[in-house]
């Protein structure tokens, strides 16, 4: 795909504009779903959706983007707080919750497309498509309510920055400060529940869920700041959305819905492996860093003991069970050395006054730890 191609073909430009807005969108609330480890609600509302899209052709009896995704809107809203609603007046609790409304809507859904396909009326075609998203479907003006949505959700989150990031890490706390935290919770849900409505027609209801959570899962690992996560969540999903594109207009029959979703899960792999703080490269380093430094230790306490024991640590039989010594390699030995803890010539070796006061050092506060 050229720059070229991306200003003059009106459909590239809107699947491109639309799903790098669709992305930012869903990362920067995915963010408020992860953090509130509230991650199969997107799976749930994305099912609860599909009911309310057979509803809305069903009454208005046309295929119009706007009614379907009312209908989805209203169908994703009601779902989402009968789900509040059963974990808040029974002994439920909330992943229980969520089977039961995302298998009872999406099977209601499907049953309704069921009845329309068989219905003589050759409007119905394409509703399928809601399943799986079809980004070609795209219009300027689908673009255009993605950017206004974006754009409102982004100022809310500023308005009310402050009184989500309390209800997002102690919600007990907001509540005792006299914030309204029913109306906040309800805030944010609908802003998911929109976002995720939105990327029906580009992701679809099945791959949805992965599109509002992958950025987010991504960026949690590169940060512990609440504001980074969601800036960074929104470039990955923007980047997703621009990249799934891009590799799906440079090969035929490639569906960009779910090349979208596997860049955005790229992300989260990369993510996974190369974060400096929880990924699992830095992570083994680290690991094998620390046994490192645990060897070393553990050679420095034991000659520290012989040393003690023998007040010429020259003599044959304390060298002989230096020698003999199986908790280090000539590795560790060598590494003692560059310390300047332990003196090497030939093949005998002895503790300096150095690794003895660090040794000595070592032991204290071990005994320490122990009393």
């Amino acid at each position: 795909m050229g720059l070229s191609e991306f200003f003059t073909d009106y459909t590239l430009r809107n699947i491109t504009l639309g799903t790098s807005i669709l992305g930012a969108i869903c990362g920067m609330l995915g963010s408020f779903a992860v953090l509130r480890k509230q991650s199969l609600l997107g799976d749930a509302i994305s099912h609860a959706a599909l009911p309310g899209i057979a509803l809305a052709f069903l009454i208005t009896g046309v295929k119009d983007a706007n009614f379907i995704l009312i209908g989805a809107l209203i169908s994703g809203l009601v779902g989402t707080f009968w789900i509040k609603g059963i974990v808040k007046r029974t002994r439920l609790k909330s992943d229980t919750a969520l089977g039961l409304i995302l298998s009872l809507f999406f099977g209601f859904g499907m049953l309704l497309l069921t009845f329309i396909q068989k219905m003589p009326n050759a409007n119905q075609a394409g509703l399928d498509k809601y399943l799986f998203g079809q980004a070609a479907t795209l219009m300027e003006e689908d673009v255009w309510v993605m950017a206004i949505v974006t754009g409102i959700s982004l100022l809310v989150l500023l308005l009310f920055w402050k009184e989500l990031k309390l209800l997002l890490f102690d919600p007990d706390y907001t509540k005792t400060l006299g914030f309204n935290t029913r109306f906040l919770d309800i805030l944010i849900t609908t802003f998911i529940v929109l976002a995720i409505v939105l990327g029906l027609q580009t992701v679809g209801v099945v791959l949805m869920s992965a599109m509002l959570l992958a950025p987010a899962a991504a960026a949690r690992q590169w940060t512990n700041s609440l504001g980074v996560m969601i800036v960074l969540a929104s470039i990955f999903g923007a980047f997703s959305g621009v990249f799934g594109t891009a590799i799906s207009a440079s090969q035929d029959n490639l569906s960009t819905g779910p090349v979208i979703v596997l860049v955005a899960a790229a992300f989260v792999i990369v993510s996974f492996i190369f974060s400096p703080e929880r990924g699992l490269l830095f992570r083994e380093i680290r690991f094998r860093r620390n046994r490192r430094e645990l060897h070393l230790k553990k050679t420095l306490t034991f000659m520290y003991h012989i040393v003690k024991e023998h007040d010429n640590i020259s003599r044959p039989h304390a060298i002989r069970i230096l020698n003999n010594f199986q908790g280090y390699t000539r590795k560790t030995l060598n590494k003692l050395e560059d310390e300047r803890f332990v003196r090497i010539e030939g093949n005998q070796w002895s503790m300096t006054q150095e690794g003895f006061n660090e040794a000595e050092s070592i032991y204290n506060q071990l005994g320490n730890k122990n009393d």
